[in-house]
Order: structure tokens, then C-alpha cells, then sequence
């Protein structure tokens, strides 16, 4: 694993010097004040691949553990900004504090210990359950269908679906598990990565304006097909034919695309730009985890019920 690994990451890091090296080239040459402005925020997403490919990176090459508990931080930050833009009231604090305490570590404590059973069901059956009979405790009846259903959605986006991506060590299929996640976080953030820079080279019929105004047609279209081109060319690291790694990265581009899609509308709703202002040029974790939050899940359980020894 470690020299397959290895290449990948070799790889993306040449990547990201010629990134670089063309912001740092594009910065010199910018005069106009819309092109200034676009070319320091593909500096500062540039600046944030960086830091995000070394300590993604870093917890992979430590092992399984680490992998566990950097996603565990991870679903945390995200939980958190999903409800630093969502309105809450008193009643609903002893819920959101079983959520956050209670409920993500023990999930992820499952997840580590490769309790598959119980981690497949903990979130969508007994946190369904019992957080909101915790609520009715309060005696707040004030929106509490809508309340209840924010608790919801917020575990199941953060915790259970962003779970689903260091799930993919507990599974065996030949190859070694850690490129597994690896193949899913490259093929969803290229697909991300090239939909902007398609969009911004090519784009000019806005896909939907109320969800997201700055996706086109053309940079989705050319987006995903580059992303899957990728995957198709990363098959050496799965279980995967040609063919086959062909299919599920157009099932890993159109889900991820909606996963970004869905948290677009709930922030356009929350009357939101970003999720946070963590990550410089990215906004917040959620941001950069949204496209994950729908295809994890459905990554995880192709890999499990077809590839699995």
C-alpha cells in the first residue's frame, strides 16, 4: 500500500506545484480588479490543497487509527457549523449536546472497533429514536417536528454519511483498504476541483442560480467527465476492472455533485454564502466535505456488497 500510496501522493503534490506555480504566475499578470480578485481566491484554494493533501496525507500514512479520529474531528467541525447557521432554541440544547457528546463519539468509537452491525444502524435507528423522546422532555412543542427533523439531518449529513469514508478501512477486498478511501477523497475533490476550473475557463450557462450561482452546465459537464477519466485511470488501486472503476466514479461525480447540491440549498435557505470560514478559500469544513456526505455511503456499500472477500 504504502508504494501505490506513495505515487498517488507523489502525484498530487506535482500537481499542486504546478498549481501553484501558475497562481504565482497568473498573480504577476493580473491588473484588472475582477481578475485580482479571481486569481487570490485560486491562491488561497491552492494555499488550503496544501494543508488539507498533508494532513489527510499524514493520518492515512499513520494508520487506521489516526484516520478514524482525524474523520471523528472532522464530523465534529462539520456538526458544529451546520448548527452555528441553524436556528435552535432552548428545548432543543439537550439533544444537540447528545449529538455532539454522546452520540459522534460513540459512532466513531464503533467504527474503530469495526462493530459493523451497530454502526450501520446506531445513528438511523436508536438516535432517531431517542433524541427526540430527550426533547419532549423539555416541554418546548414550538416547531418541534422541524426541530426534531434538524437533529436529524444534521447527524445523518455530518456524522453517519462523512463516517462512511474511514468505514472503508473495515473492509476487505484485496486491496488495501486505505487506498480505497483514497480513490473516493481523490475522485470527489478533483470532480470539485476541475467543475470550478471548467466553469471558470468555459462557463456560461448557469446550472441552477437560486441553489448555487456559480456552477454552469459546462463545468459540471466537464468537470465530471474529467473526474471520471481520473478514476477510470486509478483502477490499479481498487478492486475494480476498468470498466467497473469507470461506472462507480460516475456513480462517485453524480453523487457527490448532489451532496454538494443538497448542502447548497439548505445554506441557501439559512440565508448563507459558507458553512464556516475555516478553510481560506474554501469556506468551512462542510463546505469541503459536501460532496462526501452522498457519495460515502453509496461508495462504501458498492464496495461491500460486490467486492468484498
Amino acid at each position: 500500500m504504502t508504494s501505490m500510496f506513495s505515487l498517488v501522493l507523489a502525484a498530487i503534490l506535482g500537481l499542486l506545484a504546478v498549481a501553484s506555480a501558475i497562481g504565482f504566475t497568473l498573480q504577476r499578470r493580473a491588473t484588472e480588479p475582477g481578475s485580482v480578485a479571481t486569481v487570490q481566491n485560486l491562491n488561497a484554494r491552492i494555499r488550503s490543497w496544501w494543508i488539507m493533501v498533508a494532513v489527510f496525507g499524514g493520518a492515512i500514512l499513520l494508520g487506521e487509527t489516526s484516520t478514524v479520529v482525524l474523520f471523528a474531528f472532522l464530523s465534529f467541525m462539520a456538526l458544529r457549523e451546520f448548527w452555528t447557521l441553524t436556528p435552535s432554541r432552548r428545548g432543543d440544547h439537550l439533544a444537540l449536546f447528545l449529538s455532539f457528546f454522546v452520540v459522534l463519539p460513540i459512532h466513531y468509537v464503533l467504527l474503530g472497533t469495526e462493530w459493523y452491525g451497530l454502526f450501520s444502524i446506531f445513528i438511523p435507528v436508536y438516535a432517531f429514536l431517542i433524541l427526540p423522546a430527550v426533547a419532549t422532555l423539555t416541554g418546548d412543542v414550538n416547531e418541534f417536528l422541524a426541530r426534531s427533523a434538524r437533529v436529524q439531518w444534521g447527524l445523518m449529513l455530518t456524522v453517519y454519511s462523512i463516517s462512511h469514508a474511514p468505514a472503508l478501512l473495515m473492509l476487505e477486498t484485496g486491496t488495501p483498504p486505505a487506498l480505497l478511501l483514497v480513490y473516493l477523497v481523490v475522485v470527489v475533490q478533483l470532480s470539485d476541483v476541475f467543475q470550478y476550473v471548467w466553469g471558470k475557463l468555459l462557463g456560461k450557462h448557469r446550472f441552477s442560480p437560486n441553489i448555487s450561482p456559480s456552477k454552469t452546465i459546462e463545468g459540471l459537464v466537464g468537470g465530471g467527465a474529467s473526474a471520471i477519466l481520473v478514476g477510470t485511470l486509478l483502477y490499479r488501486l481498487t478492486p475494480f476492472s476498468p470498466l467497473q472503476a469507470a461506472a462507480i466514479s460516475t456513480v462517485i461525480v453524480v453523487a457527490g455533485f448532489f451532496g454538494g447540491f443538497v448542502l447548497s440549498a439548505i445554506k441557501r435557505d439559512l440565508n448563507a454564502k459558507d458553512w464556516g470560514y475555516v478553510i481560506e478559500g474554501h469556506g468551512g469544513v462542510l463546505d469541503r466535505l459536501d460532496s462526501i456526505t452522498f457519495a460515502a455511503p453509496l461508495f462504501f456499500h458498492i464496495i461491500r456488497y460486490w467486492f468484498t472477500t
